[in-house]
């Protein structure tokens, strides 16, 4: 079978203006085109919406992620196309790829096979520039404060307590601590700092959490980047940064408008990490897609326990946003990855692995029927090696669990290969009533909080912390903080802080080892365990099987 690329680029894409008038109802007098087959909304257009009724939201979650592969944006996108053969007016809402897993480890982030969104290549590479125009938000902000101390340092910044740091889009470990100011006078300070990856940070946090330009400003200038000598907070806003932070960024907040291989509607923006951020594409884009159609397919990164967490935790919370159905995708491939079965074996049948590997999609079922009161439907993105007795096993585990379970082939067959998903989603919107809630309140202690993602999601026993974090989140409350949701950034691979703890692992403790306030993304970032902000490359980078044909194609992009 052809590549995932081989497939996009052969796809018979609609002109972008087609798209949006004939599925949406846009005019093209609200469009801002990126060439022929992507565009952005414009915000006036946007705030027009505000009125009218919104759609269905459905969030596409998964189990632990493997080596082996799950498939979540690959069923974001089958189900939606999906949907619209069944006669439902619908629209996906996904997270821009970054550069760094792009070159990186994991390739492509469009899809796959005949599920995926288009142009993949201009989708995984730059697409519109909202990620170069977050990155040069966060180091224009930067620049300012060392150009401020400087000039004087009038605000009494303690360079020993900056937490603003440097970023790029791209895994490169040497930039995690680093010295800057060398040369002499002339060129400031000399002081130790570092950069994050552009998903890690605050601002791609508050891109993706801002309702509008002015709600984006705000957040820009809530932004605490330091501490003075008596160890006061300075804002950005203190800086007069957030004005021309925001200008860099008016262009990027608007949403980004492509399409599906079926030429479906796709909202592509923003991007967050949700091993190390939250995960969620802008609530700006989810908004105007439940505007303009029926149902709405999401996805939140990585497993249940990260993505679907902050998405319900954090995004939910603070946008009043409610899905009213969760999506659990799984694949038998991982399910005996995470009954011990090693990435060479798992083409080859073994029910008892797969027996001991449902227990990690067991407690993601649990997890949001129970904790956060949501219906469930199991999907599961089949491989050519599944055999029967392993499906049959499968259906009849989940069967008893009392949750809905639908074998999908959407990546060989497009949106045909899920239309059972769809039949099965759309009857449990209109049949099982939800009972949203959230995990904790925002009155609970942020000690508080983490023990109940950790202990009811996470199965932990406990949260610790040295005296020097515990003593940091103290600080916080008696700031005024404390009532912000938490962003817990710990390793995808585990419920635990282990990667290598696979499965469903109890009895472990969660050690919070540093502790960073998004005072304008409005939570705490608690990070736990070897978790990076900013990722390495591997040993032989996707990079490495990038490049261009002499046709001047893209080739080797997953």
């Amino acid at each position: 079978m052809a590549s995932d690329i081989e497939i996009a680029q052969r796809a018979t894409m609609e002109r972008i203006t087609k798209v949006a008038a004939e599925k949406l109802g846009i005019d093209d007098a609200h469009l801002e085109p990126y060439g022929h087959f992507k565009a952005k909304i414009s915000l006036d257009y946007v705030d027009s919406l505000k009125d009218r009724p919104d759609g269905k939201l459905i969030l596409v979650t998964a189990i632990s992620p493997t080596p082996a592969g799950e498939g979540k944006t690959t069923t974001t996108v089958g189900l939606g196309d999906a949907l619209n053969r069944i006669g439902k007016k619908a629209s996906i809402c996904l997270r821009e790829p970054s550069l760094g897993p792009v070159f990186g480890m994991k390739g492509g982030a469009a899809g796959g096979g005949y599920a995926q969104v288009v142009p993949m290549e201009d989708i995984n590479l730059h697409f519109t520039g909202d990620f170069s125009a977050i990155a040069l938000a966060t180091n224009l902000l930067a620049a300012m404060i060392d150009n401020h101390i400087h000039h004087g340092n009038e605000l009494n910044i303690d360079v020993r307590r900056i937490a603003w740091k440097r970023v790029v889009d791209m895994n490169d470990r040497a930039l995690r601590d680093i010295t800057i100011a060398l040369g002499g006078t002339a060129n400031g300070f000399p002081r130790q700092d570092g950069f994050d990856i552009v998903v890690a940070s605050e601002v791609m946090a508050i891109f993706c959490l801002a309702n509008s330009i002015e709600d984006l400003k705000a957040r820009l200038g809530a932004i605490v980047v330091g501490y003075t000598t008596d160890q006061k907070p300075v804002h950005a806003r203190d800086l007069q940064a957030h004005g021309a932070m925001a200008v860099l960024l008016k262009n990027a907040l608007k949403p980004n408008l492509v399409q599906t291989l079926e030429n479906n509607p796709a909202f592509i923006h923003g991007g967050p990490f949700a091993n190390i951020a939250h995960g969620c594409n802008s609530v700006l884009a989810t908004k105007t897609a439940l505007k303009l159609s029926d149902y709405v397919v999401t996805e939140a990164g990585f497993g249940a326990d990260l993505g679907a967490e902050k998405f319900i935790d954090i995004k939910c919370r603070k946008s009043g946003l409610r899905p009213q159905a969760v999506v659990i995708v799984a694949t038998i491939r991982a399910l005996k990855y995470h009954g011990g079965v090693e990435l060479k074996e798992l083409n080859t049948e073994n029910l008892d692995a797969l027996r001991k590997g449902l227990s990690n999609l067991e407690r993601h079922i649990n997890n949001i029927r129970n904790h956060y009161g949501l219906p469930v439907v199991v999907a599961i993105n089949h491989f050519t090696a599944d055999t029967a007795a392993e499906v049959d096993l499968l259906k009849k585990s989940v069967a008893d669990l009392g949750a809905p379970i639908v074998v999908c082939r959407h990546w060989a067959e497009g949106g045909k290969g899920a239309e059972d998903l769809a039949r099965v989603v759309v009857e449990m919107i209109d049949k099982v009533p939800s009972d949203f809630h959230f995990v904790y309140e925002d009155s609970a202690s942020l000690w508080d909080k983490a023990t109940a993602v950790a202990t009811k999601l996470y199965g932990a026993t406990k949260v610790t912390a040295d005296a020097k974090v515990r003593n940091q989140i103290k600080k916080l409350e008696e700031g005024g903080y404390g009532n912000f949701p938490i962003c817990i950034a710990k390793t995808q691979y585990s419920f635990s802080t282990d990667a290598k703890l696979r499965g469903a692992p109890t009895g472990h403790d969660i050690n919070i080892r540093e502790v960073r306030l998004a005072a304008g993304a409005e939570f705490i970032v608690l990070v736990c365990g070897d978790v990076m902000t900013m990722p390495g490359l591997p040993k032989v980078p996707s990079a490495t099987k990038i490049d261009l044909n002499e046709k001047g194609e893209v080739v080797g992009l997953f």
